[in-house]
């Protein structure tokens, strides 16, 4: 459920008229409703509370301050894979003992940041990492609390590009050398060695790969405290799909997913992590575009809308389906018909939407993608050298503008003309080249 829905025939996040915000802020720009944040990490939160989790919500798929911030007055934590993403969690309000840190290719800085911040966890993903890992904690005086990442070779189903728990995936230690690797990291003076995490994929629509890993990690446990190793948590990763609209039999709900923790690992003692992202932040943003024009093509009418794939790489990275709706409510008698959504992007794969049904559109209607909060404008863009996206929080009857939209002006003023292209006359024209902004750097 979310809380986008037509009232008196005006599409609405919560009791906002999305048209409003168009007008106010321009199109394409993107939508949160707190209400569905909300919502989200509640029901998460009681569908896993038998086995009192930590959730930490996974910054990647959402970095917008007020959306960490709203989870985080919630009581979740950080997930972040980045020094970056471990800045942003922070100034959101994120308490660094309820922050893990992931990711294969945390570099010294990045440690050194998260240890002086004191967050709750490391991830490592490999023994290169571990010996780094101790030499920095060694230099600063510490000890990290480490977990160690453990590739479950589980397929989890889901699309290739987002896949993270099989042998040939980058992610994680070798399933058979965990044991090994495990074992030798508790002799590493610098790591408090906390315990195990996995992570098998995004998007997951069958608790069954989930059962799987979490089977293997509960062997793993069984047999590292055979060997007198201490165990003390888990980190179960995220992966828990939500619905797009096309999927034959839906997702698994957190009730599913919860029993699936509880009947494999929930009775191993150990504190449980979770790190959902999609999960909590997908169904609650839209993005808002409007119709350029319609286009009769030979074969195929085009709905050509203002945003691009800059703003939306789902669809054109990952074959993704959003379902698109108008932001007035069609009339019941409308004749719908087959057209393609695209962007104004000078690429094939700028493309929304592919034959889909819709109803009669025209220049300047505005348009809502729906389920684009999550790695919506986390992965923009500016190719094509367009304007960067902004993001709008809406609370009941409020709106607020959360990210402003950045410009090209803006983008163009952190360019630099070098030395010797500076006041010399086009070859071309016979003009005068300037510098766009600020001065060039002698050298």
């Amino acid at each position: 459920m979310d809380h986008f829905q037509y009232r008196q025939g005006r599409l609405c996040a919560e009791d906002v008229d999305l048209e409003d915000i168009a007008d106010s802020v321009g199109t394409p720009a993107y939508v949160y409703s707190t209400a569905t944040l909300e919502r989200h990490y509640r029901v998460l939160s009681e569908a896993l509370a038998p086995v009192a989790p930590t959730i930490c919500f996974a910054i990647k798929a959402n970095p917008n301050l007020a959306v960490i911030a709203t989870l985080a007055r919630l009581g979740a934590g950080a997930d972040v894979v980045s020094g970056g993403e471990l800045a942003t969690a922070l100034a959101a309000g994120v308490p660094a003992g309820r922050i893990v840190f992931s990711g294969v290719g945390k570099s010294a800085d990045e440690m050194r940041a998260a240890l002086a911040a004191g967050v709750l966890q490391i991830n490592v993903e490999s023994e290169p990492e571990l010996e780094l890992l101790d030499r920095v904690a060694r230099e600063m005086g510490l000890r990290a609390p480490t977990a160690l990442r453990v590739n479950p070779d589980v397929d989890a189903h889901t699309h290739d590009k987002i896949s993270t728990g099989r042998c040939e995936d980058k992610f994680g230690i070798e399933w058979t050398a965990a044991h090994r690797i495990y074992a030798r990291a508790t002799s590493l003076p610098g790591l408090d060695l906390a315990g195990v995490a996995v992570h098998i994929g995004s998007q997951l629509t069958d608790v069954g790969p989930f059962r799987e890993a979490f089977r293997r990690l509960r062997d793993l446990v069984f047999m590292l405290r055979a060997d007198g190793l201490v165990i003390r948590t888990l980190d179960l990763g995220g992966g828990l799909g939500v619905p797009y609209g096309n999927e034959d039999d839906g997702v698994p709900t957190p009730a599913d997913y919860a029993a699936a923790v509880a009947d494999t690992v929930g009775d191993l003692g150990c504190r449980i992590l979770f790190e959902p992202g999609r999960m909590l932040v997908g169904n609650a943003g839209v993005l808002l575009t409007r119709v350029v024009r319609i286009k009769e093509g030979s074969t195929r009418t085009f709905v050509i809308v203002d945003a691009g794939m800059n703003d939306l790489l789902r669809p054109a990275l990952y074959d993704a389906w959003h379902n698109i709706v108008p932001a007035r409510e069609p009339e019941s008698s409308a004749e719908w018909s087959d057209v393609d959504v695209v962007g104004p992007i000078c690429e094939t794969s700028d493309t929304f939407a592919s034959q889909r049904r819709m109803p009669p559109l025209a220049e300047g209607d505005l348009l809502a993608i729906r389920t684009a909060g999550a790695y919506g404008r986390a992965m923009g863009s500016a190719y094509n050298v367009r304007s960067l996206t902004p993001e709008i929080m809406v609370a009941g009857s409020r709106f607020a503008l959360v990210h402003e939209r950045v410009s090209v002006d803006d983008m163009l003023a952190r360019q630099h003309l070098p030395p010797w292209l500076v006041s010399r006359p086009s070859a071309l024209t016979g003009s005068t080249i300037v510098p766009a902004a600020g001065k060039a750097r002698s050298g």
